[in-house]
């Protein structure tokens, strides 16, 4: 029962964990060139001859790392900037027309310090964060449609699209007369195929897909989009008009959010569908 109540006993137990953490801490600092290897080497040697000691050092090596990231990361030289910023001098003096002057330099204030913020989160190197901040975001500006056509790209890949191009008689430079028609629609099996257009614009403002230039590696996938009824028309409305191939891709951003936020297996939407 002594030995529980005694802190000596207690620190002198954990020696060899405060040895091993202060020394973990030591490395991640000298390999970014936060202190010496010399003054680390001299308080490892501390930390591990006195218990009491060795967590003095963890605390010491930790606030020193901390302090280079945020140099580093130029957040030092930003709140101080924020704080010359937010300061009476820096503020316009009363008078008239000033109200909007006042309010746009407490708004440019507000802001930077929200972005002091994020390079002070960014210094802690411990910082773990599951996902991004906007994907919360992103799920409210989608319709349930978009969810569909996000997981029809992130579990069949990029989708076939085709532009519609006629050919000038010189045969130099060509018009554009339909734009990345593709089957999508179907694919995805959407409630509303008309809004399929407008969809995709949705989710390439959000930074989810992009229209890209280069065709995915299956011919039979641009048979069947190029005998779709809008397609053929469009051929059909003015000569010499050829389809030219092009794909819709999901961005790395678009993969890393379907991944996090979308459960892509049935079973899965229908079990945590019943759950909510």
């Amino acid at each position: 029962m002594s030995e529980h109540r005694d802190p000596g006993r207690q620190l002198l137990h954990s020696a060899p964990a405060l040895a091993r953490l202060a020394a973990g801490l030591w490395w991640r600092a000298t390999t970014r060139g936060a202190v010496s290897s010399v003054q680390g080497a001299v308080r490892l040697g501390r930390a591990a001859a006195d218990p009491v000691l060795g967590a003095e050092v963890i605390v010491e090596i930790s606030a020193e790392l901390r302090d280079y990231a945020r140099n580093l990361l130029g957040v030092t030289a930003l709140e101080e900037r924020v704080r010359q910023l937010g300061a009476p001098a820096a503020r316009p003096a009363a008078g008239a027309g000033d109200g909007r002057n006042g309010a746009e330099v407490s708004e440019r204030v507000a802001l930077r310090v929200k972005g002091a913020e994020l390079l002070r989160a960014a210094a802690e190197l411990d910082e773990d964060r599951d996902a991004h901040p906007a994907y919360a975001r992103i799920l409210t500006e989608l319709a349930p449609d978009e969810a569909r056509i996000l997981r029809l790209l992130a579990t069949k890949g990029a989708q076939p699209s085709v532009d519609v191009r006629s050919g000038h008689l010189i045969g130099v430079g060509s018009d554009l007369i339909a734009f990345g028609l593709n089957m999508v629609g179907p694919e995805a099996g959407v409630q509303h195929p008309e809004r399929v257009s407008a969809y995709l614009n949705n989710l390439e403002r959000l930074g989810l897909i992009w229209f890209s230039r280069e065709p995915i590696d299956d011919a039979v996938a641009y048979q069947v989009v190029e005998a779709q009824p809008e397609v053929l028309e469009a051929l059909q409305s003015t000569s010499r008009a050829k389809t030219i191939q092009r794909s819709i891709v999901l961005t790395a951003f678009g993969r890393d959010f379907c991944q996090t936020c979308l459960p892509l297996d049935a079973a899965e939407v229908e079990a945590l569908s019943s759950e909510g």
